[in-house]
Order: C-alpha cells, then structure tokens, then sequence
C-alpha cells in the first residue's frame, strides 16, 4: 500500500477522483434504471416479481471485471494499516453475511416495487427521502457517525427537496388504486427505505469489521453475492406466485414491441448493477450516510429527465426541488473537503515532527 506520509496528496487526489467516479455511477444508474422502470409500467408491464427481479439479477455482468481488478489495492486516506497480513475471513462468516444481506435486498427490492406501482410518483419521492433519517439513524448507532451543521444542513436540504414535489400535487396518481392498495404502497415504499438505510450501515459495518479488505474486488464481491442470493428469492417467488405464466402475455401486449420489452429489462438490469457499484463504493471509501445523500440527490433529478424523456411539465417547483438537492449535495461535500484538509494537514505537520526527530 502506498505510503499516506510521503505522499498525502497525491493519495488524497487519487481518492477524491474514485469518489468522483463512484458518484457517477450511482446517480447516472439509479436515475436511469428508475425511469426504465417507469417505462416498463407505462408500456404494459405489470409482474412486480419480475420488476423486483431486474434490480439484482445483473450481477453476472459483472464478473469479468474480477479478473481485472482482482490483484489490484485501493488505498484509502482513512486507513494506514497493511491490509496483506490481514487474514482472510471465515468462509462461514462470509457466506452468513451475504446470505443476510442477500434476504434484506430481495425484500427491499420487493417492497420499493409495491410502492412505485400503487404510489403517485412524487408521493414515492417523499417516502423515498426519509432514508435519509432512517439511515442517520442507523449510522449513528452501528457505524459511529459524527454529526456537524454542514451534514445536518445536508440532511435537511436533501429531505426538504423531494418533499416539494410531493407538496406540489398529486397529479400523476395512478389510476385504478384502490385506497388498500395505497396504504400498503405507503407502508412497503416506507419500509423500503427503513431497510436500504439498514442496508447500507450493515455494508460500512462489514467492510470495517468483517472484510477489511481495501480493494474494488472486495467492492465487487460484495455486489455479486448479496445480489445472486436476491436473485434466487426473486425467481423463487415469481414461479412461486404464477405471475411467470404471463410474462409471454405481458411481452406480446407490450406496446414498444417484444424487442423493446427485453431490452427494458435487460438495461434496467444493467444500470441498477451501476448503480450498485457506485453505492458499495461510496460506502467503500466514504460512509454509508454519504452514499445515501448521493442516493437522495437523484430523486429530484428523476422529475427533471422525465421532463425530457417522457414530456412532463416543467414548473418552478421542479427546479427549486433541483437547486436545492445541489444545495445539500455542496453541503455536505464541502464539510468532506475541511475533513480532507485537516487530515492533509495535521499528516503533513506529523511528517515534519518525524523529520526534525531524524535530525
């Protein structure tokens, strides 16, 4: 591993680009795969087994990428330990966590696709955002997360911006929704973001306490295995319910073509993997609350590409829940770049008491 003393910089530089990257991924997947899944609704899609299905079963696209970056170390600024004379874990440690994890994303998945079919979008966009209290929460209590005016200004701008469009109207309810349909919509959506916050703590915690492994393949892994346990849930259940009799059905009814309807699915699939990995690697490199806040920055941005995508009506609200959103992303980045900042500097006055001690 490289030596964080001697090179403080360029350490801090290679880090910042990886958490560039990874905010890349996340909000480029997650807000594609959402409004492919929009689109697979719109168009004549109706199986939520399936719907939940596609949010996991991309992990196999990534597998060639463990013969790339199997060997390969990412240091991190937070950590200085010597990662190869750390043993391995259990494999029984291991095959526990990832089966755990596994069962906690396949209901996740479940109950986020129970609340987009029977939410109006925007009151989805509120519920969504209270992942954001929910995962304080947790990281508070499981990864020890301090708590300045700049993260709770985060917080609060990042919770404020999506509950403006769900303030501005409920324009866009689907139609048919009983109102039993509603509240169970209301308590999966709710649920939902209870449990991806848990999610991610639970993730932060492992890679501190069980991987402690710094390497993307750790990154990788820790994608693949939850997501192939997911998986086999999802396709367990869509047998298990009948709802795989009509997918023939539901792919000869769909109104862009069989073509289209595969390849909905298959790039919903693709892009929710993306996504994935630029949230593991958040995690990976930053915090689990952190991750989450890039994951909140997307759902404002979701109305504004639906107004290209799909037409939508562009209003003032749409933009000030957009301003916002960056308002709160800035915040919170910026009280990283004084945490950066300290650690450079109090790294480099280590540097020179250890000099002058030489001397």
């Amino acid at each position: 591993m490289m030596n964080q003393t001697r090179f403080p910089r360029l350490v801090h530089y290679k880090w910042w680009i990886r958490v560039g990257l990874y905010t890349v991924f996340l909000l480029a997947g997650q807000c594609t795969a959402t409004l492919l899944g929009r689109l697979y609704y719109d168009k004549g899609g109706n199986s939520k087994w399936m719907a939940t299905l596609v949010q996991s079963a991309g992990f196999p696209l990534l597998l060639p990428f463990f013969c790339f970056f199997l060997p390969r170390e990412l240091p991190t600024p937070a950590s200085s330990t010597d990662t190869s004379s750390m043993k391995p874990p259990p494999i029984s440690s291991l095959t526990g966590l990832y089966l755990a994890l596994g069962l906690l994303l396949a209901g996740d998945n479940m109950m986020y696709s129970y609340g987009l079919l029977y939410l109006p979008v925007s009151t989805y966009s509120l519920l969504c955002a209270t992942q954001l209290a929910f995962n304080a929460l947790f990281s508070f209590f499981l990864n020890s997360q301090k708590f300045t005016p700049f993260i709770l200004n985060s917080l609060v701008l990042l919770t404020i911006s999506p509950s403006l469009l769900a303030i501005h109207g409920d324009s866009d309810n689907p139609t048919g929704v009983s109102k039993g349909k509603y509240v169970i919509g209301f308590l999966c959506t709710l649920g939902a973001s209870a449990a991806y916050s848990l999610y991610l703590s639970l993730v932060q915690l492992s890679f501190q306490k069980i991987i402690k492994r710094e390497t993307f393949s750790a990154v990788l892994e820790m994608q693949t295995h939850p997501s192939f346990v997911a998986t086999c849930v999802c396709v367990v259940g869509l047998f298990a319910s009948g709802e795989w009799k009509d997918l023939g059905k539901e792919m000869r009814e769909y109104r862009e073509g069989r073509v289209s309807y595969v390849m909905t699915l298959f790039w919903t699939a693709a892009t929710w993997q993306i996504s994935s990995i630029g949230m593991l690697g958040l995690v990976f490199e930053v915090s689990s609350l952190f991750s989450n806040v890039i994951s909140t920055l997307a759902l404002p941005l979701v109305p504004i590409l639906a107004v290209v995508f799909f037409h939508d009506k562009m209003d003032g609200v749409k933009v000030v829940a957009m301003v916002l959103a960056i308002w709160g992303f800035l915040s919170y980045i910026y009280q990283h770049y004084l945490d950066d900042s300290k650690a450079t500097k109090n790294t480099g006055n280590e540097a020179s008491a250890a000099t002058l001690e030489v001397c």
